[in-house]
Protein backbone atom coordinates (compact mmCIF):
# COMPACT_ATOMS: atom_id res chain seq x y z
CA UNK A 1 0.00 0.00 0.00
CA UNK A 2 1.72 3.50 -1.21
CA UNK A 3 2.09 5.96 1.70
CA UNK A 4 1.69 8.41 -0.58
CA UNK A 5 -2.26 9.75 -0.65
CA UNK A 6 -2.27 10.09 -4.34
CA UNK A 7 -0.41 7.19 -5.36
CA UNK A 8 -3.41 5.17 -3.45
CA UNK A 9 -6.10 7.37 -5.10
CA UNK A 10 -4.32 6.39 -8.78
CA UNK A 11 -4.11 2.69 -7.22
CA UNK A 12 -7.73 2.31 -6.17
CA UNK A 13 -8.85 3.66 -9.78
CA UNK A 14 -6.75 1.78 -11.70
CA UNK A 15 -7.80 -1.22 -9.67
CA UNK A 16 -11.29 -0.37 -10.49
CA UNK A 17 -10.85 0.48 -13.96
CA UNK A 18 -9.21 -2.52 -14.63
CA UNK A 19 -11.94 -4.72 -12.40
CA UNK A 20 -14.32 -3.07 -14.95
CA UNK A 21 -12.42 -4.98 -18.02
CA UNK A 22 -12.70 -7.99 -16.17
CA UNK A 23 -14.09 -9.86 -19.57
CA UNK A 24 -10.26 -9.76 -20.62
CA UNK A 25 -7.33 -11.67 -20.32
CA UNK A 26 -5.32 -11.23 -17.18
CA UNK A 27 -7.81 -8.54 -15.67
CA UNK A 28 -10.68 -9.80 -13.57
CA UNK A 29 -13.15 -8.44 -11.73
CA UNK A 30 -11.83 -9.59 -8.43
CA UNK A 31 -9.59 -6.12 -9.25
CA UNK A 32 -12.85 -3.98 -8.56
CA UNK A 33 -13.31 -5.17 -4.09
CA UNK A 34 -9.60 -4.89 -4.20
CA UNK A 35 -9.49 -0.78 -5.67
CA UNK A 36 -12.44 -0.27 -3.42
CA UNK A 37 -10.56 -1.91 -0.65
CA UNK A 38 -7.71 0.60 -1.47
CA UNK A 39 -10.05 3.74 -1.80
CA UNK A 40 -11.57 3.15 1.32
CA UNK A 41 -8.29 4.27 3.29
CA UNK A 42 -8.93 7.88 1.90
CA UNK A 43 -12.65 8.53 0.91
CA UNK A 44 -15.03 8.49 3.62
CA UNK A 45 -18.15 6.90 1.76
CA UNK A 46 -15.98 3.92 1.01
CA UNK A 47 -14.69 3.75 4.31
CA UNK A 48 -18.12 3.71 5.71
CA UNK A 49 -19.49 1.08 3.06
CA UNK A 50 -16.82 -1.28 4.33
CA UNK A 51 -17.48 -0.63 8.21
CA UNK A 52 -21.03 -1.20 6.75
CA UNK A 53 -19.94 -4.50 5.49
CA UNK A 54 -18.01 -5.74 8.23
CA UNK A 55 -20.37 -4.69 11.07
CA UNK A 56 -23.33 -7.43 8.92
CA UNK A 57 -20.92 -9.92 8.56
CA UNK A 58 -18.82 -10.07 11.77
CA UNK A 59 -21.93 -11.91 13.60
CA UNK A 60 -21.85 -14.53 10.87
CA UNK A 61 -18.22 -15.20 11.10
CA UNK A 62 -17.77 -15.12 14.50
CA UNK A 63 -20.70 -18.26 14.83
CA UNK A 64 -19.75 -20.41 11.57
CA UNK A 65 -15.94 -20.09 11.11
CA UNK A 66 -14.98 -19.01 15.40
CA UNK A 67 -10.88 -19.72 14.63
CA UNK A 68 -11.02 -17.86 11.41
CA UNK A 69 -12.95 -14.49 13.38
CA UNK A 70 -10.50 -14.98 15.88
CA UNK A 71 -7.66 -15.01 13.73
CA UNK A 72 -9.03 -12.15 11.71
CA UNK A 73 -9.74 -10.28 15.05
CA UNK A 74 -13.33 -10.59 15.06
CA UNK A 75 -13.41 -13.06 18.08
CA UNK A 76 -14.77 -11.92 21.35
CA UNK A 77 -13.54 -10.44 24.04
CA UNK A 78 -13.68 -12.26 27.33
CA UNK A 79 -15.94 -10.91 29.72
CA UNK A 80 -13.83 -8.32 32.57
CA UNK A 81 -13.56 -9.52 36.53
CA UNK A 82 -15.93 -7.81 38.52
CA UNK A 83 -13.33 -5.66 40.41
CA UNK A 84 -12.68 -3.83 36.50
CA UNK A 85 -16.42 -3.82 35.68
CA UNK A 86 -17.29 -1.64 38.88
CA UNK A 87 -14.26 1.00 38.16
CA UNK A 88 -12.04 2.99 40.32
CA UNK A 89 -12.46 2.32 44.57
CA UNK A 90 -14.15 5.20 46.42
CA UNK A 91 -12.55 7.34 47.99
Amino acid sequence: MPANRYARLGLGLLLIAGGILGFLPILGFWMIPLGLLVLSFDLPQVRRWRRRFVVRHAERLRRHFPTLAGWLGFGRRPPLPAAERMGPPAV
